[in-house]
């Protein structure tokens, strides 16, 4: 088995393990407390030890939190990521009529307080802006960030699908470096590698966090022109590759940019976490990883 090592996600921390188990389908893996501890445990001994979270993923940190509460003292063993921002529509429609994003202060440290209750933790390890909101005063997140800073409720802060600009707005705000942009990266979609996202986070020495590497399984599973050009290629570079699945030829495209990404796991399987940690040990070449490229967009290279 492949060793997941601890990497630095910015130059000021913290260090976070290059593979992270994403935790956002936890209510639809239907186990009980016991074997949320056995599975959160099963990917700490393959070295995953970053767990990922939200305020928005229904009842996950909930059920996070409980397992966590059966063994309080693997705590010490995880670092805990969260989100903030995003507001649904609650049971009770007169609360409010639209989901909508909220980053006000009080907002920020309401949410906050509220996974740690969540989590059983008195601390994150990283809490981030989960989508930007358009009424983002800079000023009120760095001071709710300071505030959490300061208080020891949270280490460091990052954000999620930020576009360049946003992000350089919200660091200009600190004293501190935000240490991610969690953002998509798969072969179906490939914005983030051409609109600026991790050129900027490479100039900043930041690494992405990844997230829906496998593009929600339409790769598997959609029949567009697109999906089976990728499909065929992904096969022949799992053949060439001695890929045990085209998962893994996945895996390992993402994590060859040298923005040098971690990469979010979504399966509550330990069986395909365990594929995903294989594919740290798989070689890509710049030819293979432009193949994929290739496929995806139709067309050859400018």
């Amino acid at each position: 088995m492949s060793e997941v090592k601890k990497v630095l996600m910015s130059p000021q921390g913290p260090s976070f393990s290059e593979l992270i188990q994403g935790y956002w389908r936890l209510a639809s893996w239907e186990m009980t407390a016991q074997q949320r501890l056995s599975f959160l445990s099963e990917h700490i001994e393959l070295g995953i030890t970053t767990v990922d979270n939200a305020a928005i993923y229904g009842n996950s940190e909930v059920l996070f939190g409980e397992a966590l509460k059966l063994n309080p003292s693997i705590r010490n063993e995880i670092e805990i990521v969260s989100k903030f921002g995003i507001n649904g529509i609650p049971s009770s429609p007169e609360e409010r009529r639209v989901s909508h994003y909220d980053s006000s202060k009080e907002a920020i440290l309401t949410s906050a307080e509220n996974s740690l209750k969540r989590l059983n933790t008195d601390y994150l390890d990283a809490l981030l802006v989960h989508r930007p909101d358009f009424l983002m005063d800079a000023d009120q997140v760095a001071d709710a960030f300071s505030e959490l800073k300061q208080s020891g409720k949270v280490k460091h802060f990052g954000v999620s699908n930020f576009t360049t600009s946003q992000f350089d707005l919200l660091q200009s705000r600190l004293d501190f470096s935000l240490m991610t942009n969690q953002v998509e990266i798969n072969p179906v979609n490939l914005v983030v590698l051409e609109d600026g996202t991790t050129d900027q986070l490479q100039q900043y020495r930041v690494r992405p966090m990844a997230w829906s590497c496998l593009a929600g399984g339409r790769i598997f599973f959609d029949n567009t022109e697109q999906m089976q050009r990728l499909r065929k290629t992904l096969i022949e570079l799992m053949v060439e590759m001695d890929a045990t699945s085209i998962e893994q030829v996945i895996f390992a495209w993402v994590l060859k940019h040298p923005s040098n990404p971690v990469a979010l796991i979504g399966s509550g399987k330990i069986s395909r976490v365990k594929q995903a940690v294989e594919a740290l040990s798989l070689s890509m070449t710049t030819e293979q990883w432009y193949r994929i490229w290739v496929a995806s967009k139709g067309c050859p290279v400018p």
